[in-house]
């Protein structure tokens, strides 16, 4: 088992990511509101010239991102690659999202 986490910049495209999970059979995400480390020191530092540079690069319309969770089957993991790839295209460009996967050994709870 792995648990996929998949930290989406593109807020908007949420909706379509989860109904092509569904469509895939992926369910039971857990969805948190967050916010990246660069945006939390500008919000607070704005006015500290060392942090100016910081502050062009960062997009001010964006106010949060939203970091999904999943426990998925070794088998699920590359399906729920293939719809994050379908829905949010290359996560290589930036203000996309981060995506990673860690190893479970262990858990309860979760419908299998």
């Amino acid at each position: 088992m792995q648990l996929l986490v998949l930290v989406l910049n593109q807020v908007e495209k949420l909706d379509d990511l989860l109904k092509g999970f569904m469509n895939n059979g992926i369910t039971g995400a857990t969805i948190i509101n967050s916010t990246g480390m660069i945006k939390e020191l500008a919000s607070h530092m704005e006015y500290q010239p060392i942090f100016g540079s910081f502050l062009i690069n960062i997009n001010s319309d964006r106010k949060e991102s939203k970091t999904i969770f999943i426990v998925l089957n070794d088998k699920q993991v590359e399906t729920a690659r293939n719809v994050i790839h379908e829905v949010i295209g290359d996560l290589s460009k930036p203000d996309t999202a981060v995506l990673f996967t860690l190893p479970v050994s262990f858990s309860e709870g979760i419908e299998k």
